[in-house]
């Protein structure tokens, strides 16, 4: 049985580089220069089961084990295509899973079939100007009108702002409270009137990756609209993030083993002082440092992807992974950068796409501070 898996593992990893190869990298960088990707190509994801694979048959998907998400995450990663893998794992392996793991049976048929396909983008609208990583301190309210719940306030850097047909909407419904306990999530149709999807936002990296501000102006929502429990949306919030912070993990250490394999075929083909910068030995040393770092943080990854899949991965340890792997991402980014020279500094290498869109991974899904606060209130418990 784990041959076959193995096997079947095998075949969709080459089906997802066949791909990317050529549906993606033909198309990349015009995207790049456009700022965003084409919407119909959500759609061409969900006819190749690239996304929200493991979701149950029964809502439309493919029931795939775990590990086949990571190979679409490692991939897209490698590839050095992040401003389309973000976007796919904010989909695939947060909206969707927030619906499949907190939602209601309707609300569960009618999102999940048609995130499967493509048909329906998903958001999640967390973060608003001033609050950054404070959850606690979000100012969007929800006030309760008969049988509805009224939503007013603004969220920004959204991933899938642009193109999202439903958002999940994090907002304050009980003001008497603590944050921790009077915010509640809220699924959202992004045809309600007022609903604003705000501009597409200019980026240092990540540039196809559209990334919005929403408004929300007295948007009128049912209470079945409500996602998990009243009042218990930031418990939901805890309980979601594991997954999150693995995802952005994967993608970290599959980067920076992306851009070393593009540095080493690099440094072996560009001379300097009548010969390949590969035997000067500063080269050499270096590419020995960060290939050590990278397989480091590769198996701490891959013990916690088995973790998960046990059910028995905890928040300091994926904190630890999210710090680790991130923070490592940007140095094999900058090293290979360097290594390149003036030309890593042009665009028509792919080390400088690598460099600039590593430099988010330290700041969303959670920062290296908040990660080392996570992890010391773990030893210090």
């Amino acid at each position: 049985m784990e041959s076959e898996l193995k096997a079947e593992l095998s075949l969709f990893r080459d089906n997802v580089i066949r791909f990317i190869d050529n549906e993606i990298i033909p198309h990349y960088e015009q995207w790049e220069r456009d700022e965003i990707i084409p919407r119909d190509l959500w759609n061409k994801l969900g006819a190749q089961g690239f996304l929200a694979l493991d979701i149950p048959e029964e809502y439309g998907g493919y029931a795939s084990p775990y590990i086949f998400t990571t190979v679409l995450i490692e991939e897209f990663q490698r590839k050095n295509c992040s401003s389309l893998g973000v976007p796919m794992t904010v989909h695939s392996d947060i909206v969707a899973h927030y619906v499949l793991n907190n939602g209601t049976e309707a609300q569960k048929s009618k999102y999940l079939p048609k995130m499967v396909t493509g048909e329906c983008v998903g958001a999640i609208a967390m973060t608003e100007p001033g609050t950054g990583s404070d959850l606690q301190g979000i100012r969007t309210t929800a006030k309760r009108d008969g049988d509805d719940y009224i939503l007013n306030g603004s969220k920004t850097f959204i991933t899938n702002g642009q193109h999202c047909d439903m958002v999940i909407v994090v907002a304050r419904t009980n003001l008497d409270t603590p944050g921790s306990k009077g915010t509640s999530l809220f699924i959202v149709d992004c045809d309600a009137e007022g609903f604003i999807r705000g501009r597409n936002l200019e980026k240092i990296g990540l540039h196809a990756s559209d990334t919005s501000e929403l408004s929300f102006q007295d948007v009128r929502v049912p209470a079945s609209a409500i996602l998990g429990e009243l009042d218990a949306g930031f418990f939901v919030l805890m309980g979601e993030l594991q997954r999150e912070r693995l995802s952005l993990a994967i993608g970290s250490v599959s980067a920076a083993e992306g851009i070393l394999a593009d540095t080493i075929a690099y440094v072996k083909e560009r001379e300097a002082f009548g010969k390949p910068i590969s035997q000067l030995q500063n080269t050499r040393f270096k590419l020995a440092e960060m290939s050590t770092e990278i397989r480091v943080n590769r198996a701490f990854v891959n013990d916690c992807v088995d973790q998960f899949i046990k059910g028995s991965l905890d928040v300091a340890t994926v904190s630890m992974a999210k710090l680790s792997t991130t923070e490592m991402q940007n140095r094999v980014a900058d090293g290979c950068l360097q290594l390149h020279g003036g030309y890593g500094y042009m665009r028509e290498y792919g080390v400088s796409r690598a460099y600039v869109d590593a430099r988010v991974q330290r700041i969303y899904g959670g920062t290296s501070e908040i990660m080392k606060e996570l992890i010391s209130r773990d030893l210090l418990k």
